[in-house]
């Protein structure tokens, strides 16, 4: 890269750096984590512990929001510094060394900069991800199988953690479903964008004529919600079964029946839950998924009425096909909201799906 070339982009970055500091209201930023530490200070703080900890999960997360924008700001001055060396004296070894920070910088930028589209109100929470592949057997079902794993090796790069809340083996091979807890600050923002039907076309590996197969998965998620937010259940709504739990295989986790399914009869909603070996985690792990998927229900038809108030034609639901997954005649992947697409199919299912998201967040911003 010419120098000229690297100080126009060390010029753009350093446009983003300041919009940042603006729109993040760094002195803003401090007074509330000095509130919310003044709160953990309380001795009578840990009196309602859920309720604790959705406080230090938020202070946790606007610390380290501070922290990466004031590492971002001192490694731009340092970029700017060696910048400034490398054009007064000709040293081709600190020139290569300043394009490989200053390509490591950019990415962070891009980094951040994702994570200000996230704007909404619960897009900083946890996420359940729920995995259901359509008709089509054995094919379908490793179809779903392959979105597990690239979901889960995304989560991975991210340092999210992930926890199998629900787990039904398919027939012979792959998934009937499967319901994920995934969790990291942002992580119902980036991956809301995966809500939708996902279309696989390949030579099946299950076809002994090696035939052209195409399989459909549907990916709902839905942030987990606090305490906070009310949602109104009544108990004579539900029909509630318990069941042993079994994991990957069909192996059994334990010989009781710890596992718990929930009907939400007016919705016929169904939930469940064999995390955990005790029946009563369970069925509150349960109750939470619940909770999050009727609010779900009620936000969508929310936005329906919004966009028959504006006059819109817009299909709202995780029924709508969002993306295609080609392996054959040709290798690509295409996002049929954003129109973004990739050829390496590889990556994409190794987990790289961050331009995905990142065109989806620009895309929704764009059609406010």
């Amino acid at each position: 890269m010419e120098l000229s070339e690297l100080k126009n982009e060390l010029d753009e970055l350093t446009n983003k750096i300041e919009n940042f500091r603006g729109s993040l209201d760094l002195e803003d930023l401090e007074e509330q984590i000095a509130e919310y530490e003044s709160r953990m200070s309380n001795p009578s703080f840990w009196d309602d512990s859920s309720k604790a900890q959705v406080v230090i999960d938020k202070s946790n997360q606007l610390k380290a929001q501070f922290e990466i924008f004031n590492n971002l700001a001192n490694e731009l001055e340092e970029l700017i510094l060696m910048y400034e060396m490398v054009s007064e004296e000709e040293d081709i070894e600190m020139k290569n060394e300043l394009e490989v920070n200053f390509q490591s910088f950019k990415k962070k930028v891009e980094e951040f900069e994702l994570s200000q589209l996230l704007s909404d109100e619960y897009d900083q929470n946890n996420a359940i991800l729920e995995l259901h592949p359509g008709a089509g057997g054995t094919e379908s079902q490793d179809w779903g199988n392959m979105l597990l794993r690239m979901y889960t090796r995304w989560a991975d790069s991210k340092g999210y953690q992930v926890e199998t809340l629900d787990y039904q083996s398919g027939d012979e091979a792959g998934i009937k479903s499967v319901t994920l807890l995934i969790k990291g600050f942002n992580a119902f923002g980036y991956l809301k964008s995966e809500r939708g039907v996902h279309r696989l076309v390949r030579i099946s590996p299950f076809d002994s004529n090696s035939r052209r197969h195409t399989s459909f998965c549907s990916v709902d998620v839905m942030p987990e919600l606090t305490d906070d937010v009310s949602v109104e259940i009544k108990s004579d709504d539900l029909k509630i079964d318990t069941y042993k739990a079994s994991g990957a295989g069909g192996q059994h986790i334990n010989k009781t029946e710890s596992a718990v399914r929930i009907t939400h009869l007016p919705t016929g909603v169904v939930v469940s839950s064999q995390a955990q070996r005790s029946q009563i985690k369970n069925r509150e792990q349960a109750m939470g998924m619940l909770k999050a998927k009727l609010y779900q229900i009620e936000e969508e038809k929310k936005e329906q009425e919004a966009a028959v108030i504006r006059g819109e034609q817009k299909e709202i639901g995780w029924g709508s096909q969002i993306r295609s997954y080609v392996f054959h005649p040709y290798s690509m992947i295409k996002d049929h909201r954003t129109n973004f697409e990739v050829g390496n199919t590889q990556s994409v299912m190794d987990g790289d799906i961050d331009g995905f998201i990142d065109a989806y967040l620009r895309w929704k911003m764009s059609n406010v």
